[in-house]
This record gives structure tokens, sequence and C-alpha cells, in this order.
């Protein structure tokens, strides 16, 4: 969704911060993969277009590289944490599958 007007929120600073949301796109992602150097982390983003378990190919469809420097990606787990941990208190707890499906 798009506002005109960009949306201002204050900052732990005291400065406003605007989020200019006009130009910003919407992707669908179900799949995520972290790369990195001493300089920046790289996430790729994608969709998986494979449907059965038993296929022994995966196809998946990369749609959006965010590169970012690592003062940039702690602040981004710091977020997903803290944003994790109250979905789960709201909802429950998210079982993630550690092993892959036999199949």
């Amino acid at each position: 969704m798009s506002s005109k007007e960009p949306t201002a929120k204050p900052s732990l600073e005291g400065r406003t911060i605007k989020w200019d949301d006009g130009d910003m796109e919407t992707s669908y992602a179900n799949i995520c993969n972290i790369s990195s150097t001493r300089e920046e982390i790289t996430l790729l983003f994608g969709t998986n277009l494979t449907w059965q378990p038993s296929q022994k190919e995966v196809t998946v469809q990369l749609s959006n590289r965010i590169v970012m420097n690592p003062y940039v990606a702690k602040r981004l787990l710091l977020m997903l944490d803290a944003t994790i941990k109250n979905f789960e208190a709201t909802v429950g707890e998210l079982k993630i599958e550690t092993k892959p499906a036999k199949g």
C-alpha cells in the first residue's frame, strides 16, 4: 500500500524518521539464502517452484537480492528476533523442521 505523504515516527534519538513508501514494491518469498564476506552480507529471496517432495531437482526462482553491511544485518537480526518473539507470544510457538523430509 502506498501513501502520498511519508509516514513519520519518532526515533530513539529524538529525531523524526520519514518512511517514504511511494516507490516501494512488494515481493513474496518462501526461500531465503545468505552469503557473506568480511564487508557485506547478502540475502537472496525467492520462491520454491518445486511442488512434489519426491522431485530430485528443486527449482527456486530468485526475485530479490539485498546487500547490507554487518551492522545493518545485526540490527535486522535484533528486530526480527523481537518480532518473532512477539508473534509467538500472541499465536504460539513456530515449529521449524531442521531435517529435510524423507521421501
